[in-house]
């Protein structure tokens, strides 16, 4: 048989899952949120401004499967998730970076914003083709 593995847990994050405590050492005042809005996930990422990734969730880790996942409610329910990372680091205040066209653009923003951290400015990167791949050869009949 074998000895029974107890696993203790100190608490359930937004997801249900299991949160091990850690000191995070660094503190910081200001970053980046980049959002990264498609129409199938919603993926955000916290980084310091040298890039350096603080934390990052997306829909789909947090347990919508689907379409469910691009939805702006899975987007709103990672922006909490990553709000609360950011006022864990101290952060006060972050610069936004939205990419994509997904509907989970503005209410990720709005959940993230509601934990009481500023939002100095807003930029989106979205690519736009200039001109667009090269066109089909015309049919020989």
């Amino acid at each position: 048989m074998g000895k029974k593995r107890i696993i203790k847990q100190t608490g359930t994050d937004v997801a249900g899952e299991a949160v091990t405590k850690r000191g995070s050492k660094r503190r910081l005042e200001s970053g980046v949120l980049h959002i990264q809005a498609t129409y199938n996930n919603t993926i955000l990422t916290l980084t310091d401004q040298n890039g350096g990734s603080i934390g990052g969730s997306s829909s789909g880790a947090l347990g919508f499967s689907g379409a469910k996942k691009g939805t702006p409610f899975a987007a709103a329910k990672v922006g909490e998730l990553l709000g609360d990372q950011a006022t864990s680091v101290g952060m006060k205040e972050v610069d936004v970076i939205i990419k994509g066209v997904g509907a989970g653009r503005e209410s990720a923003l709005r959940a993230f914003a509601t934990r009481g951290i500023g939002v100095r400015s807003i930029k989106d990167t979205t690519p736009i083709p200039h001109n667009g791949p090269r066109p089909k050869k015309p049919r020989r009949v």
